[in-house]
């Protein structure tokens, strides 16, 4: 026996004012969210604003099931979280409102649609810092001049300068750790996660490589440091950089 699904489109259409190309754009993306393609089939449209109702064949029923409900709960393929976004983009261009029911009459997935809140957009942020990391790349053509640094996992790929600086640069490539100088410009995702999209260099410095103990060492040959008197300065360096109390 046949599952059937219903999808509502809520505030836009009847089935008598449903434009067929409209009625299509639905129709392909609900097919994607359901998934199992040979086992769903379209039924009807049916009134309720508009209800457009899919069969889905018995042996495809327990995928279908659990491919909507981890829609419903943020886990699921790709394919199917595309769709669900498709499918809410439509209802919000018609200034609808939209719900997937299941086959026990129960909403599956609520489309906010209209309602639906934007996120806050931020635009581009221009401030001056400095980015810090080995010299993987210097070089190119015009007077844009590409600089590329790596810090640990992370490569900083927005970066250039001018030629003048590229070539004092370029004396260090591959080498110890650096610190350029200059104006960045970020942007803010609605997570408040910071990404950087260009970095313009106009200055760095060369950063000491060189072992913790061995820093150490030297700052107690300092005289009137006070780092003689501590009995394990790597210890204490360590827990200051975490913030630890000691």
């Amino acid at each position: 026996m046949d599952d059937t699904y219903q999808f509502t489109i809520d505030g836009a259409y009847s089935p008598a004012t449903l434009p067929m190309e409209r009625l299509a754009e639905y129709m392909a993306a609900l097919a994607k969210l359901l998934g199992e393609k040979s086992d769903v089939h379209f039924r009807s449209v049916e009134p309720g604003s508009a209800v457009l109702v899919a069969a889905i064949d018995e042996p495809a029923q327990p995928k279908v099931r659990d491919r909507t409900e981890k829609v419903r709960d943020g886990i699921a393929p790709q394919d199917a979280v595309k769709a669900f976004g498709d499918l809410d983009n439509l209802l919000r261009k018609d200034n609808a409102k939209g719900r997937l029911v299941g086959a026990a009459g129960a909403v599956i997935i609520p489309f906010p649609g209209r309602e639906r809140v934007e996120p806050v957009s931020y635009g581009a942020i221009r401030q001056e810092g400095t980015i810090d990391g080995q010299l993987i790349r210097v070089g190119g053509t015009g007077d844009t001049i590409p600089v590329h640094l790596r810090d640990g996992d992370l490569v900083y790929t927005g970066l250039y300068t001018d030629v003048a600086t590229s070539q004092r640069l370029a004396e260090h490539y591959m080498k110890g750790p650096l610190r350029v100088s200059g104006t960045g410009v970020w942007q803010r995702s609605e997570d408040g996660d910071w990404t950087l999209d260009s970095f313009k260099v106009v200055d760095f410095e060369l950063l000491d490589d060189a072992p913790l103990p061995q820093l150490v060492e030297a700052l107690r040959r300092v005289s009137g440091s006070g780092w003689r008197d501590v009995a394990d300065p790597v210890a204490d360096l360590t827990a200051d950089r975490r913030g630890d109390d000691r």
